[in-house]
Parts: C-alpha cells; sequence; structure tokens
C-alpha cells in the first residue's frame, strides 16, 4: 500500500544532533505523478495533510539542519544524490515521486543532482523553520529545541494511515 518504506534512525555524530528516537522515513515512489502534474500537487497533498510552509527548489549542496520542525521533501523531477545526517551519514537517491520526512536535528546535503532537479518541502501545521550548520555555538540550543518537537499527527502523504505516525509514535514512547 505504502510503496518500499525505509526508516533509519540517526544518531548524534558529535557535529550534527540528529535524531536519536525519531528515524528518517524514505518512501520510494510514493507519489505518482503524471507527466502534466506540476509541483503544486506534491504541495497540495502535503497541505492536505497539515504540512505547509510549502516552497519550490533544489537541496542545498551544504549540511545542515532544523533544530525547531521536522521538514518533508516530495520529489517533482530529476535525481539527486542526497547525504543525511552529516559527514558520517548515510546517501540515498531520491527520484521523481520519492519522499524523504526528516525529523527535527538531521543535517542533509545535497552531494550531486540532474539538471531539471526539483523537490518541494514542507513543515507541520506550517512551522518557521531555523537553519543550523552544525557549528558549536549552536549546539546547546540546538538540542533543547529537537527535544520539544511535537511528533506531527498526520503522515505528510497518506494521512492517518501513512507509516509515519506509526513508526514514529512507537520510537517517540521508548
Amino acid at each position: 500500500m505504502h510503496g518500499h518504506v525505509v526508516n533509519q534512525i540517526i544518531n548524534d555524530d558529535g557535529i550534527f544532533p540528529n535524531n536519536p528516537t525519531l528515524p528518517v522515513m524514505v518512501y520510494k515512489g510514493a507519489i505518482q505523478l503524471h507527466p502534466d502534474d506540476e509541483p503544486e500537487c506534491i504541495l497540495a497533498l502535503f497541505e492536505k495533510n497539515n504540512w505547509k510552509n510549502g516552497w519550490k527548489n533544489g537541496i542545498y549542496d551544504y549540511h545542515h539542519y532544523h533544530s525547531n520542525t521536522h521538514e518533508v521533501l516530495g520529489i517533482f523531477c530529476g535525481v539527486a544524490d542526497v547525504q543525511l545526517g552529516g559527514p558520517e551519514g548515510i546517501c540515498v537517491e531520491l527520484n521523481r515521486g520519492d519522499v524523504v520526512v526528516l525529523p527535527a536535528g538531521v543535517a542533509h546535503k545535497s552531494l550531486s543532482s540532474s539538471d531539471d532537479f526539483l523537490c518541494v518541502g514542507a513543515y507541520p501545521a506550517g512551522a518557521e523553520y531555523d537553519i543550523n550548520y552544525g557549528e558549536e555555538n549552536e549546539r546547546a540550543r540546538a538540542i533543547e529545541n529537537i527535544s520539544k518537537v511535537k511528533v506531527p499527527l498526520l503522515d505528510p502523504v497518506y494521512g492517518e494511515s501513512g507509516p509515519l505516525p506509526e513508526h514514529w509514535n512507537f520510537q517517540h514512547q521508548k
């Protein structure tokens, strides 16, 4: 029903806090896009599930993370190799229709992408996001912020029936 789903905890590497309780979720081929679809159709899907404050762009080519909110990325076109969790983290190849849900604190960076790569992003309940770069002076505040970010009620793609609430609520209660 939900296609191929990858979920992985990415622990603190000493520079990037990442998230020791909530796994990164990668949904391969989660969104069926038609040739005449526009990027707004992904934003509309996310918005329907209360992931708002959306944008359309690429993924920054430097390690960064958000300490005050989770983030969803939906791939509209092209392909990118993205590193999650900082320089020692995991690499994933993202293609059209893939979705990545990043818990607060998880670093992400585009290693390479095709010229036509375009993704859209959004945040639970339209949160305003901060940007952190793994600098020592951010760390204490960022770790405190991450601990306060609530688990969203809805999966950005599948709503109440998606894997996110199941994986995140289960993980979060440990």
